[in-house]
């Protein structure tokens, strides 16, 4: 499970299991089940509606809809809404970032500022930083030490540069806050039971990040088709790692389909080269006319006897 796992306080230290059993005592004794009951009493909740915060997705996390029935928005809400603004959070996006993560307006301005402050000491650019925020609504929640470990754990693991590591998260910034052991099962699973070179892997994550985060077993169902029915050797899977970002299904059809008209080439030696970059990304109108030299008929046709 990736999701985002936030921390129970900017001070604590715990561990993401730690973070997912904690239930404490709630806030207030909740009269109602839904949030929209409490909308017309409350000043704050009408103003949170009126600048786009879904309720409804706010009430299905843990403990988010009693805190909201405690925050005065003047008070407590208006200043981290101006600091989500100066962060570079858009307008029309602060409902949406609100609804995903609630929590924030609760923490300490000062601690979200110190943050923001490590990230520029990383030389990420105010844009940089606005994009990372917006695309990892949790990443603020985190203090400074877990930012930091986990800069340095995908620069030591992966053996990147500074700048390449910075590259990596600004791409992918949830890597700085879901959880690390899918992380590290998949680049086991890349290295023992694929057998990627550090180096390759290194060069695959750099081009596709998403690799961090995939299905152990999709990742191995897709390699196995790849390498062992279509014969793609492991440094062209380096070349083009996009490919384990298709479904699989798509590159079953594409290459039984090449096979059929005798066109699945992929050795870069050879004439009428196809490159796996070629064979996934094409709209099937372009496949077919540009790489399989055939109408979409034609294709549509060979997929029912299948």
């Amino acid at each position: 499970d990736w999701d985002d796992v936030p921390p129970s306080s900017a001070l604590e230290e715990i561990s993401e299991e730690e973070a997912v059993q904690i239930i404490a005592e709630p806030i207030l004794p909740l009269q109602s089940s839904t949030l929209r009951d409490y909308v017309d009493h409350s000043e704050t909740l009408t103003k949170l509606v009126h600048l786009g915060v879904d309720l409804s997705q706010v009430e299905k996390r843990q403990k988010a809809g009693q805190l909201l029935l405690t925050l005065d928005f003047e008070k407590d809400i208006r200043k981290i809404l101006l600091f989500l603004k100066d962060v570079g959070v858009e307008d029309n996006q602060l409902g949406a970032f609100l609804t995903k993560n609630p929590y924030i307006l609760a923490e300490d301005l000062e601690a979200l500022e110190t943050r923001v402050a490590y990230l520029k000491s990383k030389n990420f650019g105010k844009a940089e930083i606005a994009q990372m925020v917006s695309r990892a609504p949790y990443l603020l929640l985190f203090s400074v030490e877990r930012l930091d470990n986990r800069l340095g754990f995908f620069k030591n693991e992966l053996g990147l540069s500074v700048k390449k590591t910075k590259d990596l998260v600004i791409r992918l910034p949830r890597l700085l806050t879901g959880k690390l052991e899918p992380v590290k099962e998949n680049l086991q699973v890349c290295q023992i039971e694929l057998g990627f070179q550090r180096n390759e892997i290194q060069q695959i994550v750099f081009k596709t990040p998403k690799i961090l985060t995939a299905s152990k077993k999709r990742l191995k169902q897709t390699f196995d088709y790849l390498h062992n029915i279509m014969g793609i050797p492991h440094h062209m899977l380096t070349r083009f790692p996009q490919v384990f970002n298709s479904k699989l299904l798509r590159i079953k059809e594409r290459h039984m389909f090449l096979t059929f008209l005798g066109r699945a080439q992929y050795d870069p030696a050879q004439p009428s080269y196809i490159s796996l970059d070629q064979l996934v990304s094409f709209p099937d109108e372009v496949f077919c006319t540009e790489i399989a030299k055939a109408s979409i008929q034609d294709f549509e046709k060979f997929l029912k006897t299948l």
